[in-house]
């Protein structure tokens, strides 16, 4: 992704959602000579910012590195960052990554066994987690995408795309309806742009929002149809399953037109959760609420007396595939938290060696040993 032209796009900090707040929590950097910035871009290991200076690339120098204890505390698109100025050119220097008000993960295999925290997107006040209403519609792939938008500390809206395209937009409607509790949905077409005046709730100036959802279902051709003309590169979906290759193989902010803020990533081929259990109580608040008229507090809904998740179940104000659903979740947030500390060890002990190491070419650089 190439650098924008200041000539086009605004620079000035508080479009990109910089507030008195933020400005006050960053006294201390200041006072050290270091420049606020915002990511608004990351293509194969490169950072694109906007910053006080106006555009520019960022490196990551070895001195941050050490720093470091996994890969949350490197800077993804949408976080604030210290920069170091340039003595000339435009490549600042990475000194911190400021406090984060929301963070957007996922749970991924890091090949060996453990679970490690891939970030997505950092700073978002909201998620919204799209899907496709035509073939690939799938209402559990939805409380993933929940559960994920509630570990967050965004706030989540689901936008149904390709209601041009649906068969039977009400049924549909009704099964989201059914597990979305409180969240918001919105039923739109990107391409022909009905129900998108549904979103301008989210998009006021400073506000930055996020889409989330799987390849195929119609992201970037929201994100062109909320900028109002085409940024991303749009492909047709697969006609055997309606999924969709990876078109936005990046992760971008952009200002839209009404001065929000956009953040587009790339499809997910995997939903993996992240977070705690208690991400799984607002996305299954329905069946917590049920839980808590039990009899017995430690209920495990099988043949216990004075069980009312198996009079629910009777009664059809639960499902079973929503139970198995959360209970599915539930199991898999448990065996995350083992793995997850597996790698935590093992990232501390990385860490630990790679601060020894570097500790010890300071000490002989020190003497004069080295070079």
């Amino acid at each position: 992704m190439e650098l924008p032209d200041s000539s086009v796009l605004p620079t000035d900090l508080a479009t990109y959602g910089w507030t008195p707040e933020r400005e006050a929590a960053f006294a201390a950097h200041a006072a050290a000579a270091l420049v606020p910035g915002r990511v608004l871009a990351q293509d194969r290991g490169v950072l694109h910012a906007v910053t006080a200076d106006g555009f520019a690339d960022v490196t990551i120098q070895g001195s941050f590195h050490h720093t470091v204890t996994s890969s949350t505390d490197y800077p993804a698109v949408g976080d604030w960052m210290a920069l170091g100025r340039p003595a000339e050119g435009s490549v600042h220097t990475l000194k911190a990554v400021l406090t984060r008000s929301s963070l957007f993960s996922r749970g991924r295999d890091d090949g060996r066994g453990t679970i490690e925290e891939q970030v997505l997107a950092a700073n978002v006040d909201t998620a919204l987690l799209v899907a496709a209403l035509t073939g690939d519609f799938n209402v559990r792939r939805l409380e993933r995408y929940l559960t994920l938008a509630w570990s967050s500390g965004a706030q989540p809206a689901i936008v149904l795309n390709k209601a041009d395209l649906a068969d039977d937009v009400d049924a549909r409607l009704a099964e989201v309806y059914a597990i979305a509790a409180d969240v918001p949905v919105h039923a739109v077409s990107a391409l022909t742009h009905d129900g998108l005046d549904q979103l301008r709730r989210y998009l006021v100036p400073g506000h930055t929002v996020v889409l989330l959802g799987s390849s195929g279902v119609g992201k970037s051709t929201l994100t062109n149809a909320l900028m109002g003309h085409d940024v991303q590169l749009v492909r047709d979906v697969r006609e055997d399953d309606d999924r969709g290759r990876h078109t936005t193989t990046g992760r971008h902010l952009f200002v839209l037109p009404s001065g929000a803020l956009l953040i587009d990533t790339p499809g997910l081929r995997s939903v993996g959760l992240w977070g705690g259990e208690e991400s799984l109580d607002s996305t299954f608040a329905d069946i917590e609420a049920i839980e808590a008229t039990c009899r017995f507090t430690d209920c495990r809904h099988r043949t216990e007396p004075g069980c009312a998740i198996r009079v629910a179940l009777a009664d059809g104000t639960l499902t079973a595939d929503r139970l198995a659903s959360r209970d599915k979740l539930e199991r898999e947030l448990k065996s995350l938290e083992r793995r997850a500390s597996v790698a935590t060890d093992r990232a501390a002990s990385r860490a630990f060696h790679k601060a020894v190491k570097h500790n010890a070419k300071v000490a002989l650089w020190k003497n004069g040993v080295v070079d």
